[in-house]
């Protein structure tokens, strides 16, 4: 590239053709998104709600289905589906005339993607879920279609014009399959009461199952919870905070309840020549916030960061049964 072309691009208020090209494709993307919108408060809503009561009612699991980009989009409903609470699982139209209609039971409710609903791979898995009176679900932009036709729901998408110059290249119509998918799961999702913790059963891997822990998953508990009780002498409350390397202390009053803790910006606050002669009672924090053993790992995260502090007090009927330590949510790769 010449110098003056790279000045070029560096001149301000000179937009640069890429830059012209994305913003055009992320404008057809979100018109072919409010398409579906309005849609929705017409006929299409009609559609949508025949096809969440549909997947309700079955007893199986949501096979989904499509061929090229539509069976990618597929893919993606499918796996969408199946982590919030809807079994469900992709099936290839080539395949499924090769044996994997095998896969699909009556009690299943087959979900098939086809832009012109004339896709000839989808034919086998149409006839199949006729004869044995599979629940069809369509999701196309042509009402009039094969697919359209059969299917005893049909989801019929606006018509919209690709991003691609030539309309040709499956790029809005994908975004929309994909959306409509994405409704359809939160749709399912929202109608079933799926909660976090539902979901954290279905992710327990990577940082998501990490946030949808408990505190108890990851708190230190039994001796390695620093606690001293109310009268200790500093000397004595400094042994024990420097000894447990979690930067505090907690103070234990009447029948073992967490009643203060000290930290080390505490120290710093009352930093004078008498300090190891002073009681733990002098120098605390009262009232300090803590965490319940059921509080997910999502929600200490945000009262941490909130409260600008590294550790929590795990707390049980008013006695501390455990300490969370930002360290301890790095390691189990929560934050």
């Amino acid at each position: 590239m010449s110098k003056t072309n790279v000045q070029d691009r560096k001149k301000p208020g000179k937009p640069h053709a890429f830059i012209d090209s994305a913003l055009r494709t992320l404008d057809a993307g979100a018109s072919g998104v409010t398409a579906i919108g309005t849609a929705m408060r017409g006929e299409l809503g009609n559609t949508f709600i025949a096809a969440v009561d549909r997947i309700r009612a079955a007893k199986g699991r949501v096979i989904v289905t499509g061929m090229g980009k539509s069976g990618h989009v597929a893919r993606k409903i499918a796996a969408t589906l199946a982590s919030t609470g809807t079994p469900a699982f992709f099936v290839h139209p080539g395949e499924a005339s090769h044996g994997d209609l095998g896969m699909i039971t009556p009690d299943d409710v087959i979900m098939a993607l086809s832009w012109s609903g004339e896709t000839a791979e989808l034919k086998d898995l149409i006839d199949y879920s006729r004869r044995f009176r599979i629940g069809l679900i369509a999701i196309t932009s042509q009402a009039s279609s094969t697919l359209g036709k059969e299917a005893d729901v049909a989801l019929v998408l606006p018509e919209a014009r690709e991003a691609c110059p030539h309309n040709l290249a499956p790029t809005t119509s994908s975004l929309m399959q994909l959306a409509i998918g994405d409704a359809l799961a939160i749709a399912l999702l929202e109608s079933r009461g799926f909660t976090a913790i539902d979901f954290g059963l279905l992710h327990p891997g990577g940082r998501l199952g990490a946030l949808l822990k408990f505190a108890r998953d990851v708190m230190r508990s039994g001796d390695a919870v620093p606690l001293v009780e109310l009268g200790t002498k500093m000397s004595e409350g400094l042994f024990v905070m420097t000894s447990k390397g979690l930067g505090c202390i907690g103070i234990t009053g009447r029948g073992g309840k967490l009643a203060g803790i000290i930290t080390d910006g505490d120290l710093r606050r009352h930093m004078r020549a008498d300090l190891l002669d002073a009681t733990v009672d002098e120098i605390m924090t009262r009232n300090p916030k803590t965490v319940r053993p059921d509080q997910l790992v999502s929600e200490t995260i945000e009262l941490l960061n909130a409260m600008k502090i590294t550790a929590l007090f795990v707390i049980e009927g008013g006695k501390p049964v455990g300490i969370v330590h930002i360290h301890d949510l790095l390691r189990a790769g929560a934050a």
